[in-house]
């Protein structure tokens, strides 16, 4: 049975989907909404716009009970191939393309988060914080403890959790396992490199 929907007519009539690859039945979605291509929304996904916009761009996942609300003068933005992982909410703020926001991590209005980042578990990104792209921040609130370059392992999760979405629209569950999902990896990966190599050749 295929779990997934990519039919916008259970949800309002601004809300656009430009081909996702998922997005669970009990996803929720209200108000001025895009969702690019080839992203997904797990189980209890929830996103609502009663004002400004939501976007979300291409190959982002947002998973399990994410939350994205829009703030009363600023929108939310999900830039391509990021992770919104369990229970993190994003609320009025920007995250830059290629970023992972981890588990139970919150993020407040009019706060940007740079491309390449990684916002820790936990961690409470405060209104207007500024986080240049390949930082690392965590804590209470949030800090800068690094600059890395997490475009490698960013862009790996994004795909990998591209796989497990079109898995489950198939109605398949148990997608991180066997032989191909090893050829796809692997191919995946060598891609990646290879985009890592000529995007920051300094840093390859």
């Amino acid at each position: 049975m295929n779990d997934a929907t990519t039919d916008d007519s259970r949800f309002g009539p601004e809300v656009e989907l430009d081909s996702p690859a998922f997005i669970h039945p009990t996803a929720l979605i209200y108000g001025k909404v895009s969702i690019g291509a080839e992203s997904s929304l797990f189980p209890y996904a929830v996103i609502r716009a009663e004002s400004q916009e939501v976007r979300v761009g291409r190959y982002a996942n947002l998973q399990d009970h994410t939350m994205l609300h829009v703030g009363y003068e600023v929108g939310v933005s999900i830039g391509d191939y990021c992770s919104i992982t369990h229970k993190a909410t994003v609320h009025g703020a920007t995250i830059g393309a290629t970023t992972l926001v981890g588990i139970n991590a919150t993020v407040m209005d009019g706060a940007v988060i740079g491309e390449n980042c990684v916002v820790g578990a936990h961690c409470v990104v405060p209104e207007g914080m500024q986080v240049p792209d390949n930082s690392i921040v965590v804590g209470v609130p949030a800090k800068i403890v690094r600059t890395r370059n997490n475009f490698l392992a960013n862009r790996r999760n994004a795909m990998v959790y591209h796989w497990n979405a079109c898995a489950f629209a198939g109605g398949e569950h148990r997608a991180w396992h066997g032989p191909a999902f090893e050829a796809y990896q692997q191919t995946m990966i060598e891609e990646i490199e290879a985009e890592f190599r000529e995007r920051y050749p300094d840093e390859a």
